[in-house]
């Protein structure tokens, strides 16, 4: 194209190079190329072109899990009480010999959205990491007992607490379930709104837990408990119709006399 355009003039214009592109069609192909990974980036989405992200060519198998694994990553933040010194992303089952680079840099990007101020993205999300003194390490298996595919997230804190948090794509739709919190077992489909309890086990609990949602207007969608041993301790999940305000769940831990009580917001 010409270089006297006077759009080059702009200083809100960024112009790129042709790449190439000697036809009309070529250039108007190239020119709608560039305006969506404008749109991704802006957007805070993958930009996979990017000459500036780790990530690489996408595999159509993968790309499901990057929404999935961001998540998962919020997750995994709402649920820890110090700082993260190890942070491990990893990859089970049939796509582990693919390039899941771009799970990785996901998980970080997840980890990060509700505790920084500055936007994160797939660019400078393991920058944050290395300036937090985070080792971050990608792990990948062929082996899953029970799904096709499984993402977990594990980390140690600087108390040396363990938190972990997995999840999978099932059926037809994909749906994104989360299936297991801190060696937990369960499964349950990935809503805007969780509480995650932890509580030692006995009768009543879950009545108490349902009360006090109640009492304050706030329907439960859908729940699960799981136990690793008959009056250990107990882990329930509640898919919730909106968020909880802190008082509620301060109820909540005080009624029932919980471990831990804590809500993930994972509404946009």
């Amino acid at each position: 194209p010409s270089t006297d355009l006077p759009f080059f003039k702009l200083d809100n214009v960024v112009v790129t190079p042709h790449l190439g592109a000697s036809t009309d069609e070529a250039q108007e192909k190239a020119g709608v190329s560039v305006a969506k990974s404008v749109r991704l980036a802006l957007a805070g989405e993958l930009v996979p072109d990017a000459v500036n992200v780790a990530g690489g060519v996408i595999a159509p198998d993968v790309r499901p899990g990057i929404p999935l694994i961001e998540k998962l990553g919020r997750i995994f933040t709402a649920l820890t009480h110090a700082s993260l010194t190890q942070f491990d992303v990893e990859v089970a089952g049939e796509i582990s010999s693919l390039d899941v680079k771009v799970l990785e840099l996901a998980a970080l990007k997840g980890i990060f959205a509700d505790v920084v101020t500055e936007q994160v993205s797939y660019v400078n999300a393991p920058v944050i990491a290395e300036q937090r003194g985070i080792n971050v390490r990608l792990i990948t298996t062929p082996d899953t007992e029970s799904y096709r595919n499984l993402l977990t997230l594990r980390g140690a804190l600087s108390d040396g607490t363990q938190i972990s948090v997995a999840g999978t794509l099932t059926g037809p739709k994909q749906v994104q379930k989360l299936v297991g919190i801190n060696g937990f077992e369960l499964e349950i489909p990935i809503s805007e709104h969780l509480v995650v309890v932890s509580y030692a086990d006995r009768p009543g609990v879950i009545g108490t837990i349902g009360h006090i949602l109640g009492m304050n207007n706030i329907n439960i969608a859908g729940m699960q408990v799981a136990r690793q041993d008959e009056g250990g301790q107990v882990l329930a999940l509640l898919t919730i119709d909106s968020s909880v305000p802190q008082q509620v769940l301060d109820a909540i831990k005080a009624g029932i006399g919980a471990e831990m009580v804590r809500e993930v917001d994972l509404e946009d």
